[in-house]
């Protein structure tokens, strides 16, 4: 059983879909996925935000998706493709797993997160 927060997020990453911020930049420009942008609001202030992503931050993501929850919110749709990002892939891989624990089968994360999409020469917008 993994005793570090790097080990629960290397092992989430075998359990999970990966994708590049190239693939994933792909199929939000294609219209197919739904990006959701799980960091702070100050980091999005400071680093800016993925295009066309919503906003549901790390500490209410389970409640926003779960139809269940009085915080669900409409975009959360658990047979909707939905990508998950944040700084630098650890707290989305950990993400995507809880979603996946909720019923989200099609869904997935930017590995590398904010820092690799930039490092690819990716579009953002302004947080």
């Amino acid at each position: 059983m993994p005793t570090t927060i790097a080990e629960q997020v290397a092992a989430a990453k075998l359990t999970i879909e990966n994708l590049s911020p190239a693939q994933a930049d792909a199929e939000r420009a294609a219209g197919g996925a739904l990006l959701v942008d799980i960091r702070e609001a100050d980091e999005l202030a400071a680093n800016g935000a993925f295009p066309d992503a919503i906003h549901a931050p790390r500490g209410m993501l389970e409640f926003y998706a779960d139809p269940a929850s009085a915080y669900h919110r409409e975009d959360f749709d658990p047979g909707r493709r939905m990508i998950l990002c944040c700084a630098s892939g650890g707290r989305s891989a950990l993400a995507v797993k809880a979603l996946k624990e909720l019923g989200y089968a099609n869904v997935a994360h930017v590995d590398g997160g904010m820092k690799a999409w930039k490092e690819a020469g990716l579009p953002t917008a302004a947080g």
